[in-house]
């Protein structure tokens, strides 16, 4: 993993952001959370993630609009986006060319997670 990389957690379960985000932050990532995609797509704008992790099952419905807006700015840092999910949707809004299905173990998804901010220029 690059030094100190951002990753941003946006997931509705507190218990999923809070595993993950330990598991990150003994890795040496700084990470930001947020609980709804219209909230990560403000903090991907402003923090400037160096990936991102969503989880769509527990979006309750991603709407377009934050979607868009959250997939503009990680494509403004080249952040590859991490979607969760029990199946991959073709009708998401999210890319699903980085998705992890559901249930995952977190060591695979962290081992994902490394793989991918290792490859960032």
């Amino acid at each position: 993993m690059s030094p100190n990389p951002r990753v941003l957690i946006v997931d509705r379960s507190r218990e999923s952001r809070d595993v993950l985000s330990s598991l990150l932050a003994r890795r040496g990532a700084e990470v930001l959370e947020a609980r709804e995609t219209s909230r990560g797509a403000r903090v991907a704008e402003s923090e400037r993630p160096h990936l991102i992790v969503v989880d769509v099952e527990a979006q309750s419905g991603v709407c377009e609009d934050s979607a868009e807006r959250l997939m503009a700015a990680a494509a403004r840092n080249d952040a590859p986006i991490v979607v969760l999910g029990a199946t991959r949707r073709s009708a998401s809004p999210l890319p699903t060319s980085e998705f992890v299905a559901k249930p995952y173990q977190y060591a695979a998804l962290i081992r994902r997670i490394e793989e991918l901010l290792g490859s960032r220029p």
